[in-house]
């Protein structure tokens, strides 16, 4: 089983690199081009790369659309196929408002299951849900026994999203009364305002956390992107004669991304695709590409 992993991973880290290129490649071509039609002057840093890639854009080889597509479906290669598998576990020795958001959220995700951690270190949990099938590990942090970290890990080769969390408010800080129990059914899912790349990479590790919805699901959740802050909402809604009564059940949260990872959460080696630094709104800023992105 090792040794598969480990050949797998390899495997995965050798088509990632030459995605990588690839990539590049494809973003040097859409400047090239966009300077060939404008009439304007080669830039210096592609004058040395000027033939080859005019000949490739002539070409029409296979990479002319956005081989980051490519990356994806490598990654999420069972996305809408199988049911998503979630492992929900926290830090050690949690306390008992960590413990009830973990159950809030196991009730969020439909089909996941929560782990007591105790003391299982992340490396035997990585294992376990590869071995187990599982395609998510999601990892909940505290700070003086209030909740304010989010890890993401898919696995079995990753991305992992490491998110801070703010303004937490359980179900029964929602909802005074009537807490009925949470509906089982596949959520219909609202992104808005994911434009940018890093916004349509954050949005996909999200969306693939669920399974395809039912045409008549009643569900929401919503991610909404503020300045780089993700405002997560859960409602049921309802259809009368003419109106449509909206009910949020809970939790609430805000989430913000700090760190994204090639890995999966054990793999301490894996390369940060990108950290927090800019100011600017990364998530939707499509004219502003975040760093360490390509």
């Amino acid at each position: 089983m090792i040794r598969r992993i480990t050949r797998q991973r390899k495997e995965y880290i050798f088509r990632r690199n030459l995605y990588s290129k690839e990539i590049m490649n494809f973003e040097k071509k859409k400047i090239l081009r966009k300077k060939i039609k404008e009439g304007n002057v080669i830039p210096t840093e592609l004058k040395s790369e000027y033939f080859h890639l005019k000949n490739s854009i002539q070409a029409n080889d296979m990479f002319a659309s956005d081989p980051s597509n490519m990356l994806l479906e490598d990654e999420y290669e069972t996305a809408g196929i199988k049911n998503p598998k979630i492992i929900i576990t926290t830090a050690h020795s949690p306390t008992q408002k960590l413990i009830e958001f973990s159950k809030e959220l196991r009730l969020t995700f439909p089909g996941s299951i929560r782990v007591n951690r105790g003391k299982t270190k992340l490396k035997e949990i990585a294992t376990i849900g590869r071995t187990k099938g599982f395609t998510d590990v999601i990892v909940i942090h505290e700070h003086r026994g209030i909740p304010d970290g989010l890890v993401i890990s898919h696995l079995p080769h990753g991305p992992t999203a490491y998110f801070g969390l703010t303004d937490i408010r359980m179900r029964h800080e929602v909802r005074k009364k009537n807490l009925d129990t949470v509906s089982e059914q596949h959520p219909h899912l609202i992104f808005d305002k994911f434009n940018a790349k890093l916004g349509r990479r954050i949005k996909n590790i999200l969306k693939f956390l669920f399974p395809v919805p039912k045409s008549d699901t009643r569900r929401i959740i919503s991610f909404i992107n503020a300045h780089d802050f993700i405002i997560f909402r859960h409602h049921m809604y309802k259809t009368q004669i003419q109106d449509i009564n909206l009910t949020e059940l809970g939790p609430r949260f805000t989430m913000r991304l700090y760190q994204l990872k090639l890995g999966t959460l054990d793999m301490h080696e894996a390369e940060i695709e990108w950290i927090l630094m800019l100011v600017f709104n990364e998530l939707d800023c499509a004219s502003k590409p975040p760093i360490n992105f390509p």
